[in-house]
């Protein structure tokens, strides 16, 4: 999950802001803070979700990819680009109930979901507090419980302090965007919190009925035996070519790929995501054929 200097700083700096198609950004009124959106794009309405210290101009070329063939409802999330900070610890429950209130307040009763990193954890309580509001769920490097980082990144997460983030990217973009120039502060504070949360969800995913697309990096920080565990709680890991559908849940493993890169091949995401929303899945030899 994207919440270090070392991690971020490298995507603030691969990931320049893109011209999308025709955005229009707009406020509303969410439990107390002013949330930022912006729409791009027609048809079946997509939440999109941004990972801890981004924006929606640092998701990069994801959002007009996924604009050509449905409408992109991008989100920031408390504290974030031009969303107002609340007095409120930030908390992946607390952020996902927003998520929801925000879908009522524009009118929104189902969408599909795409997160990565945090977004991605914002996703995931989606569909475990919200599962009436989630259609589909694409998540881009998510676990489910702190034990599911990789144990490099575990044993990081003790040395997380705010000095790492003084003079960064993130810094100079949040100053750029934020109703608060001077509140970046409370917000590396929250973040760091937001670090050492257990997660802990293993059971609510077991329970999830929503289908859920995991996609990691071969390199990310998410343990990839952990991914496996997360893919059988929710029917994965059988064998087709046997006559029975496949679960409706997928798996993607990008090659060649860490953390901070999954964001930068937006056409391979598309190309992933893109069918798993609409429910197809490549034809295997042994599947019944249409008559």
């Amino acid at each position: 999950m994207l919440r270090t200097a070392l991690l971020a700083a490298a995507l603030f700096a691969s990931s320049p802001a893109v011209a999308q198609s025709d955005p229009v950004g707009a406020r509303v009124e969410v439990n107390g803070m002013r949330m930022y959106y912006e729409t791009s794009g027609e048809g079946d309405p997509l939440i999109v979700l941004h990972g801890a210290y981004m924006n929606i101009r640092t998701m990069g070329e994801i959002i007009p990819v996924l604009a050509r063939s449905r409408q992109v409802i991008a989100v920031e999330l408390q504290g974030h680009g031009r969303t107002t900070d609340i007095d409120r610890p930030i908390t992946y429950p607390k952020l996902a109930d927003d998520v929801a209130a925000f879908m009522d307040a524009i009118g929104v009763e189902k969408a599909d979901v795409f997160g990565y990193s945090m977004g991605a954890a914002v996703g995931l309580q989606m569909a475990i507090r919200h599962p009436e509001k989630v259609d589909r769920a694409a998540l881009a490097s998510i676990a489910y419980d702190f034990r599911g980082w990789h144990p490099d990144y575990r044993a990081f997460v003790p040395q997380i302090a705010p000095e790492m983030f003084l003079g960064t990217p993130m810094e100079d973009a949040y100053r750029e965007l934020a109703a608060d120039p001077e509140g970046f502060p409370a917000l590396v504070d929250k973040l760091i919190a937001l670090e050492h949360e257990p997660m802990a969800w293993e059971a609510d995913v077991a329970a999830l009925k929503t289908p859920i697309l995991i996609i990691q990096g071969d390199a990310d920080i998410i343990d990839h035996e952990h991914s496996l565990a997360m893919f059988r709680l929710l029917g994965g890991g059988v064998m087709g070519d046997q006559g029975k559908p496949l679960p409706d849940s997928r798996l993607a493993i990008l090659p060649g790929t860490s953390h901070t890169a999954i964001m930068g091949q937006a056409e391979l995401l598309r190309a992933l995501i893109e069918p798993f929303l609409d429910g197809e899945a490549p034809k295997g030899w042994f599947e019944p054929q249409a008559k």
